[in-house]
């Protein structure tokens, strides 16, 4: 079982822009825990811009992002121990093994239920190949690598972006299990380019394309 989660999220007025033109603007939201909200829009909508403000790894042009766990409230920079994320522009450590990348994340994130590296692996499907070199995997099995590391990780807030990206049918029904074994108590946010495998699991939609 994860920690519990009070995680409240608030973005008010969020505007980001590229040199003079606002990418999208206005853009209220508030999200309470355990909420799964997907992030709509096509290619260059800045739906992923958006959910790299949320994690903090950009800042907002204009608003803020608050984070509200019980009474405390927080800007953005508090909360990154307290999210995990899987993206296409988030690189994993190439020289490692499987099995050293995920000793390497639990120094900095546990996992749930004090998960094994061991099992880890076996919950991602890699146990073929937890002694290669991540650089000497597929682009399906790093986006599997990635996905089991953000999911498995025990935070309270967890974002995804184009996480079908690199997947057969098998492994999207993967993931789609893995998030609604392992997801089901975390807010949870996708990027999604109106992939419904990737979302599925989600009540609640924002299209940045509405803020331009």
């Amino acid at each position: 079982m994860s920690s519990q989660n009070n995680l409240h999220i608030q973005l008010e007025g969020i505007g980001k822009k590229f040199g003079s033109e606002w990418i999208f603007k206005n853009l209220n939201l508030n999200l309470s825990p355990g909420d799964k909200l997907v992030l709509l829009g096509g290619n260059g909508s800045g739906k992923s811009t958006l959910l790299q403000i949320i994690s903090g790894y950009v800042l907002p042009n204009a608003g803020k992002v608050l984070f509200r766990n019980g009474e405390q409230t927080e800007e953005n920079e508090y909360y990154k121990n307290h999210l995990s994320i899987a993206t296409p522009y988030l690189e994993l450590i190439e020289d490692y093994t499987l099995t050293e990348l995920i000793e390497h994340c639990a120094v900095y994130k546990p996992f749930l239920n004090k998960l094994t590296a061991k099992e880890i692996i076996e919950i991602a499907e890699l146990k073929h190949a937890e002694n290669k070199h991540i650089k000497n995997y597929s682009s399906g099995m790093k986006q599997r690598a990635k996905l089991a590391l953000a999911i498995l990780a025990d935070c309270p807030l967890l974002l995804l972006d184009e996480p079908a990206s690199n997947l057969d049918k098998n492994a999207i029904e993967w993931y789609i299990k893995l998030v609604g074994w392992y997801g089901a108590d975390k807010t949870i946010v996708v990027c999604s380019n109106s992939v419904k495998e990737e979302y599925e699991f989600c009540t609640k939609e924002l299209n940045v394309m509405d803020y331009k």
